[in-house]
C-alpha cells in the first residue's frame, strides 16, 4: 500500500516536465505561473531567425535526434511553452513565428479571433487517446460514465475526445461530472481515486498503464481526427524570407517523422532522456502514437474536421461561438503531400 499512495509524488516530475509534450493541451502554468514561453537556445547560422515555439520533447527534440537541425542556413530560437494555448498567444502575439499543437487549442484560439495560421498537417493513430480507469473499476463500456467523475483537461484534444465519446454512448458532457484538471492533477486525482475516470494522451497514457494501476475503458479511434497541426503567425508568411524558412522547417519535420518510425527505439531512448520517462513508457507511447504521424495536406477534409470540432464546442457553448476554420488555414505548404485522411502508420498490433 505504501508503494500506491507515492504514487503520485513519484510520477509528479516527469509529468510536470512532459506537460502537453504532445500539443493537445489547454493552458497551463508554466514556471513564470503564466505558461510563457522560457528560451532554450538557437540553432543554425545566418541573418534570418526563425522564432520557434515548443513544448518539452517535442519539435526541437524531433529534429535534434533526426539530425536535422545541422546545417541550417537559418537560426531557430526556441521557446518552451508547456501546453498548446499559452503557445497560440505567443504566436497570435508576434512573438512565435510557427509552433506545433493538437487538434484542438487552434479551435479556441480561432475563436478567440486570434491571429493565426494552420500551414501543416500530420495524421497518427488516436490509440493514445484514451480514457482510463482503474483496473478494478466496475466500468466496462462508456456508457457506464453517466453520473461520474472524468478529469480531463479543458479546451485539449483529450476534451473533444471525451466529448466525442460520450456522444457516441449516448450521453452529453451534463450527464458527467467534468473536473478541469492538467495532467499533474488529474493524474493525483485519479491515483487516489478522487475522480472516476481520466480522458489523456499519449505519453501519459502510456505512463497511467505502466505505472499507475490504469486500464483503457475506450480510445480515440473512431471518434477523433488524429490531427496534429503546425500553426505559424500570418505576419511570418508574409515575410518572404521567412515563408522559405517555414517551408524548410515543415519539410525537416517532416524527414524527422520518417526517421522517427525507421528508428523508434533510438528516438524513443532520446525521448525518454529529454523528459524523464522511463524507457519502456517512451516506447510504448511511440508505438502506440507517437510514431505513427505521417505528413498530410491541410485539405478541405482535414478542415472539414475541424469544422466538427467547432461546431461540437460551440453547440456546448464551451467556445462563443462557431466559425469557419478554413478561414484560419493557409495552404501553401500543401505541396504534393497525402491527402489529409491518409492511414497513419503502424508497428503491427496496436499497443
Amino acid at each position: 500500500m505504501r508503494a500506491r499512495h507515492l504514487a503520485p509524488a513519484a510520477l509528479l516530475l516527469p509529468f510536470t516536465l512532459l506537460l502537453a509534450a504532445c500539443g493537445g493541451a489547454s493552458r497551463a502554468e508554466g514556471a513564470g505561473g503564466n505558461g510563457s514561453g522560457s528560451g532554450s537556445g538557437t540553432d543554425g547560422k545566418g541573418s534570418l531567425t526563425l522564432n520557434v515555439g515548443d513544448q518539452k520533447g517535442g519539435s526541437e527534440a524531433l529534429l535534434r535526434a533526426a539530425g536535422e537541425l545541422d546545417d541550417l542556413p537559418y537560426k531557430i530560437k526556441w521557446s518552451t511553452f508547456t501546453s498548446g494555448p499559452p503557445l497560440l498567444e505567443a504566436v497570435n502575439a508576434g512573438a512565435v513565428d510557427v509552433g506545433a499543437v493538437g487538434n484542438t487549442p487552434p479551435v479556441f484560439a480561432a475563436a478567440a479571433k486570434s491571429k493565426i495560421k494552420v500551414i501543416a498537417g500530420t495524421h497518427s493513430r488516436s490509440d493514445g487517446e484514451a480514457i482510463l480507469v482503474k483496473k478494478g473499476s466496475p466500468l466496462k463500456r462508456p456508457s457506464q460514465l453517466k453520473g461520474k467523475s472524468i478529469a480531463v483537461a479543458q479546451g485539449s484534444s483529450a476534451h473533444y475526445q471525451l466529448i466525442a465519446s460520450l456522444k457516441k454512448a449516448g450521453l452529453t458532457p451534463k450527464d458527467v461530472t467534468l473536473n478541469y484538471l492538467q495532467p499533474a492533477d488529474a493524474l493525483a486525482a485519479f491515483t487516489r481515486g478522487k475522480v472516476d475516470a481520466w480522458a489523456v494522451w499519449d505519453p501519459y497514457t502510456s505512463q497511467a498503464l505502466d505505472q499507475a494501476d490504469a486500464r483503457v475503458l475506450t480510445t480515440g479511434r473512431g471518434v477523433v481526427n488524429g490531427l496534429g497541426f503546425q500553426v505559424a503567425a500570418p505576419a511570418a508568411l508574409d515575410d518572404k524570407k521567412k515563408s522559405a524558412a517555414l517551408k524548410d522547417y515543415t519539410d525537416r519535420l517532416r524527414r524527422a517523422q520518417d526517421w522517427v518510425f525507421k528508428h523508434p527505439d533510438v528516438w524513443a531512448k532520446a525521448w525518454a532522456k529529454e523528459t524523464g520517462l522511463p524507457d519502456n513508457v517512451a516506447l510504448d507511447a511511440v508505438k502506440r502514437t507517437r510514431g505513427t504521424a505521417v505528413a498530410v495536406a491541410v485539405d478541405k477534409a482535414a478542415i472539414a474536421s475541424e469544422q466538427q470540432i467547432v461546431d461540437s464546442f460551440a453547440a456546448l457553448k464551451l467556445i462563443p461561438r462557431s466559425f469557419d476554420f478554413g478561414t484560419f488555414v493557409d495552404p501553401r505548404f500543401n505541396g504534393d503531400l497525402p491527402p489529409s485522411g491518409t492511414a497513419p502508420r503502424t508497428y503491427g498490433k496496436a499497443h
